[in-house]
């Protein structure tokens, strides 16, 4: 991964929200990585090998009329990740009982205190979906239960079920600098138990779990439902985040198909986390 050459797009957007939200999560579609928020937009990273010359063609935000945005871009080798983040990334504080923060950051006094290694990964605690997340596991019951991380990110929701008391946790994301970072941020937090996986929903043939959190996207979760219904334990709950509040009917329709039932919702800036139990 030393040599790998990313192209680095620079996103100027007024205003910046919700506009930032949603132009990450349409970049996340078209195969964009990792996304660094700033002052004035946001920072998105892809391979270059990933990258195509129509790699905006659909990223449809860029053509509303109530935002500007305009960009530039270019060719950049790997870059001092921890510098880039130390510059951007401040600590965040959920329902005063969850603290995630990078090591350069003083320790807070909070129940949960979870330091991620600040990497090229997303899962950093401040986007919304993350953050609604982390307030599902600070209800649940996961004590002793078997807990699977899908699309882990930093794996800092997989990381908050083990600090909670889950026995046996999985983390799994598809892309390889989430699998390196999950890994540091594993060790660094001294949870040893998760056990982190590269790939997706393919690796979950044969498994099953009493709680599954997937944060990833509405397409893939659409299409990953059925698998994790499988998965599920009797008695099961599974979390879904990555998807708008107007995503909620399609999202809620395939579950019901595969015997999950709504239990709670949470919304933050028109993302939303469901909770569905079997």
């Amino acid at each position: 991964m030393s040599n790998t050459i990313y192209i680095g797009y620079y996103f100027t957007v007024k205003p910046i929200e919700p506009a930032v939200e949603i132009l990450i999560a349409e970049l996340g579609y078209a195969g964009f990585e990792s996304f660094v928020e700033t002052e004035n937009g946001v920072t998105a990273y892809i391979q270059k090998d990933e990258w195509h010359s129509d790699i905006l063609k659909d990223i449809y935000v860029l053509e509303s009329d109530e935002f500007e945005i305009s960009y530039t871009h270019e060719d950049i080798e790997q870059v001092n990740w921890n510098e880039e983040w130390e510059k951007n990334f401040n600590p965040i504080l959920v329902d005063d009982m969850c603290s995630v923060r990078a090591p350069f950051h003083p320790k807070p006094d909070t129940k949960y205190d979870i330091v991620i290694e600040p990497k090229m990964s997303f899962g950093t605690g401040h986007h919304e979906t993350t953050h609604m997340m982390i307030q599902h596991l600070l209800k649940a019951d996961v004590k002793d239960k078997i807990v699977l991380d899908m699309g882990s990110g930093t794996g800092v929701l997989a990381i908050l079920a083990a600090l909670r008391g889950a026995r046996d946790i999985e983390a799994i994301d598809i892309d390889n600098w989430c699998y390196i970072n999950s890994l540091e941020n594993i060790e660094r937090n001294n949870v040893p138990h998760i056990k982190v996986y590269e790939g997706d929903a393919s690796l979950l043939e044969g498994k099953h779990y009493d709680v599954i959190i997937a944060n990833i996207n509405r397409n893939i979760l659409l299409n990953d439902i059925k698998i994790y219904a499988k998965c599920l334990n009797e008695n099961g709950t599974l979390y879904l985040s990555g998807f708008y509040d107007s995503d909620i009917e399609s999202i809620e329709e395939e579950c019901n198909k595969n015997g999950l039932v709504f239990e709670a919702k949470l919304e933050r800036n028109n993302w939303v986390a469901l909770e569905f139990k079997n």
